[in-house]
């Protein structure tokens, strides 16, 4: 039998170590992003909204554009609780406007379009703001002129400019994809154009503080090449602020839309957008309140909810705030 060595003793007084497995960063986002009622709340309206909209009238299958003038004028359901003499149906729980079409079956088919817009205005817009941010941010001969350009484009009244272009482009874009769908270019096209700005100066700015660290003099000395660096090391750390303006573009998308189709420059006068519905309810608030009520409310609702979003994807995705 073999003696026991000096270090078994030690040994056995020791504790053993517990080797716990690495923590993602998204975990640790996750857990600070669930602390936020405001942007759980916000994010679960959102995917509500985006899903309603898109798979309601699998649904809901009445058809938005249909007009039946004998069940014009008909009320929510709810006001049978107050009026009793109410004109309300279960066909249209919802109510219909002055020509007959169904309230519920515009407001799903007019978020799908208001939506549509909002999504992909704020996809171009995040793709144009982040090219000008980083070639002005990284290429220092090209920083003076974009950003002049920027500053340019900043100078300029939204509103007016947003009109001319609709008027100019629009028989053009139409005649060529259709009233619909050049409508839906047009307007995507404009608001992009004149929203990108704010995006272009947050990349511009992470930009030029993150191009002195020591990883990317590192990179650069081991030969990667500028496109490497911008596509590998700059860009994956520009992620959690281009996030947080993402949902801020969306909400700003929305409304701007819901404000050309209020306007009556948008989309035709068939067709239907959150927008839309409020323009044609404003010459009847007084005797129809609730027409306004519906699309204003899922105007405000999810442009509430996006702005909460965003502020709890800011808290989450800044390590400074996401130990508190």
């Amino acid at each position: 039998m073999t003696d026991p060595t000096p270090d078994m003793p030690l040994n056995a007084l020791q504790e053993p170590t517990i080797t716990r497995p690495a923590r993602s960063q998204w975990r640790d986002v996750w857990d600070q992003f669930k602390h936020h009622k405001g942007a759980l709340l916000g994010g679960g309206f959102l995917i509500f909204i985006t899903f309603a909209v898109i798979f309601g009238d699998l649904i809901w299958q009445l058809d938005p554009k249909k007009l039946d003038i004998r069940n014009k004028d008909v009320r929510p359901i709810y006001t049978a609780i107050w009026d009793s003499d109410a004109k309300v149906g279960w066909a249209n729980p919802l109510g219909t406007d002055n020509l007959g079409r169904d309230q519920l079956a515009q407001v799903i088919a007019g978020g799908r379009a208001s939506m549509a817009v909002g999504w992909a205005a704020m996809l171009l817009t995040m793709l144009i703001g982040t090219t000008i941010g980083v070639l002005s941010g990284f290429f220092k001969r090209l920083d003076g002129p974009l950003m002049r350009f920027t500053d340019l484009v900043l100078s300029l009244p939204i509103l007016p400019l947003l009109l001319v272009a609709v008027t100019l482009f629009r028989q053009p874009l139409r005649s060529n994809f259709g009233p619909e769908m050049g409508m839906f270019i047009l307007i995507v096209g404009v608001i992009s154009v004149t929203s990108w700005m704010q995006a272009a100066r947050i990349v511009r700015g992470d930009i030029l503080a993150l191009k002195e660290r020591e990883f990317i003099l590192a990179a650069r000395a081991s030969g990667t090449t500028s496109r490497g660096i911008i596509f590998r090391h700059l860009l994956p750390n520009v992620l959690s602020p281009l996030m947080v303006s993402a949902t801020l573009g969306l909400a700003t998308a929305i409304i701007t839309e819901s404000a050309l189709s209020f306007l009556g420059v948008g989309f035709p006068s068939d067709f239907p957008t959150w927008g839309k519905m409020l323009a044609d309810a404003v010459p009847r608030m007084q005797e129809y309140p609730e027409r306004v009520l519906l699309p204003g409310m899922m105007i405000s609702l999810t442009v509430l909810s996006v702005n909460y979003l965003g502020d709890g994807l800011r808290d989450a995705l800044d390590p400074r705030i996401r130990g508190r």
